[in-house]
């Protein structure tokens, strides 16, 4: 085993903390039941497609007694995109099995969700949990991205779980991977197989939430690595003078985390996509307002400052997201003549003589490496990687266009010089914070009441999450309750909702009421490193998010 570091050997000695009805009846809590619930939309269409798990009643936990429980074999998978406090989730399950019976087994399936259908498990033990209590990463036993959605990979699954005797499934994912697991339930009872499933709410992203999931794990830990990294450049900026960095952060399809950390940090603009595409601005709208603060700024010799900008942001701007579509559609009509072609130069000059005017108009004026990476590498599915595009540079260089313009007429001449940073992996496997640390052993603890309580088709809930751990309310949602129909590759597909940030919420308006002043002063805040140890007002704090939400 490699040598561990001092800070590694102090939070193994960490004991997370569980909601007071866990903490006082264990996984015998006793399942209270609501009222039947219903899909978030489509909920005809939801209810045909999940006829033995649709409508079941969300769940409290409340006083039970101590009981005698046969003997149960478990099985955990790690879903998608690592997320800080997986490790902490399955050392929940595990606990909160062994309490139900010592009897009771944990298989750790590898590799994800094609550890199940390839049945490459390793049972877990008290040593293996114990070297990987309040860790980062998923290297317990890895993750991956397969999904799992063909009738053959069920009964697979299904096969895999009745030759180790497993009657239970816990899926740790974000919406993707619990949508997986909503359709494997379904199949699962249709089957009459005796096999559980339960889902717990990661991601990083944020936007697996609602009223039960008031957010997925690993948010809190992510956006406080992402903002100290974000306020050290900060005190960077502040102390040169001299350039403005531009800090493109994780969430494709939701700016929780850039939110999050403008909220935490205080920087001079902060992209919100849902507000670009509400208000239908155009690239240019947005790189002229961002040219305004740089200019104000600038001629107040502040020739610096910070830009905040989501990963997923080019596709919520309406003329780059309809020409990424034409792009796609052109490209794939035309495929071998444009493979044929010598050059990227020359494939370019392809693209736009084909585009139509609008779309042309939109695709001249981006930067030669935009361009290059609109028209280069394509996905499986012959797509546009817009993960890949660099829409930090793209606007640092567009903003940098602007002010040569400006510089023609101005008799100062304007100063602009841009530092292009891109936070992604360095806050996914981070040792989780004392929140995450806890949420996440919580979550999993929840996940061995569900299986106790004989639950299938739901996924774990801890509620009041913004308050002190002991009222926090422990539960579970059937995963029906967040499905919608999304026309996904040509069809009508269930998944899970995404929750995109409300324009209406209190996080963002607290952005829109500050952002003036934070453009055009330096009311930088430094929140510094996670705290573990110390009091619990520096070390137990929720997000701004999750404070601003529950006030």
């Amino acid at each position: 085993m490699p040598e561990i570091s001092p800070l590694q050997k102090a939070r193994a000695a960490y004991q997370p903390r569980l909601p007071k009805i866990l903490a006082e009846n264990g996984p015998f809590a006793q399942a209270q039941l609501g009222e039947p619930t219903h899909s978030v939309a489509d909920q005809e269409a939801i209810q045909k497609l999940f006829p033995d798990t649709y409508g079941l009643p969300a769940i409290d936990f409340v006083p039970g007694s101590p009981r005698e429980t046969a003997p149960i074999r478990a099985g955990v998978i790690l879903s998608g995109g690592q997320a800080p406090g997986g490790h902490n989730v399955i050392a929940g399950l595990y606990d909160g099995l062994k309490k139900l019976n010592a009897q009771n087994q944990l298989f750790g399936f590898l590799g994800g969700p094609s550890g199940l259908i390839d049945d490459k498990s390793m049972l877990l033990t008290d040593e293996i949990i114990d070297s990987y209590r309040n860790t980062g990463g998923f290297d317990m036993i890895c993750s991956g991205r397969t999904k799992l959605e063909t009738e053959e990979q069920f009964q697979k699954v299904m096969e895999t779980c009745q030759r180790h005797g497993i009657t239970a499934i816990v899926i740790i994912g974000g919406d993707d991977s619990n949508t997986n697991a909503c359709t494997l339930a379904q199949y699962l009872v249709a089957q009459k197989a005796g096999i559980q499933v339960i889902g717990c709410p990661k991601t990083i992203d944020g936007d697996l939430k609602n009223k039960w999931i008031e957010v997925s794990f690993g948010f809190d830990t992510a956006t406080k690595v992402y903002s100290e990294l974000i306020g050290n450049i900060m005190r960077d900026a502040n102390s040169a003078r001299k350039y403005w960095h531009f800090i493109k952060l994780m969430g494709r399809s939701a700016s929780h985390i850039a939110l999050e950390c403008a909220l935490q940090t205080h920087p001079q603009a902060c992209i919100v996509s849902e507000e670009v595409a509400a208000k239908k601005l155009s690239l240019k709208q947005i790189v002229d307002q961002l040219t305004d603060i740089v200019v104000d700024r600038a001629r107040r010799s502040l020739n610096f400052g910070v830009v905040l900008i989501p990963e997923g942001l080019i596709e919520f701007i309406p003329e780059i997201q309809t020409l990424i579509a034409e792009l796609n559609d052109l490209l794939a009509k035309n495929q071998a003549a444009f493979d044929a072609l010598p050059d990227l130069e020359a494939k370019v000059a392809f693209v736009e003589e084909r585009l139509t005017p609008a779309h042309k108009e939109a695709f001249q004026p981006l930067p030669a490496a935009i361009k290059a990476q609109l028209v280069g590498d394509r996905d499986p599915h012959g797509n546009v990687q817009v993960s890949k595009i660099e829409t930090e540079k793209m606007l640092a260089e567009m903003i940098d266009a602007n002010i040569r313009v400006l510089n023609a007429t101005e008799p100062k001449k304007l100063k602009f010089s841009s530092q292009c940073h891109f936070f992604g992996y360095e806050g996914r496997c981070a040792a989780p914070s004392n929140f995450d640390a806890n949420y996440c052993y919580s979550l999993g603890y929840t996940a061995s009441a569900l299986i106790a309580a004989g639950k299938t088709g739901y996924m774990a809930s801890c509620r009041n999450i913004s308050k002190p751990i002991d009222q926090w309310v422990a539960g579970g949602i059937p995963l029906t309750m967040m499905m919608n129909m999304e026309h996904r590759h040509g069809k009508d597909v269930p998944v899970i909702k995404k929750a995109l940030v409300d324009l209406e919420g209190k996080p963002f308006q607290t952005l829109v009421e500050n952002r003036e002043a934070w453009a055009k002063g330096v009311d930088f805040r430094y929140p510094g490193p996670i705290q573990y140890f110390g009091p619990a007002e520096v070390c137990d704090l929720p997000t701004q998010t999750l404070a601003l939400e529950h006030l």
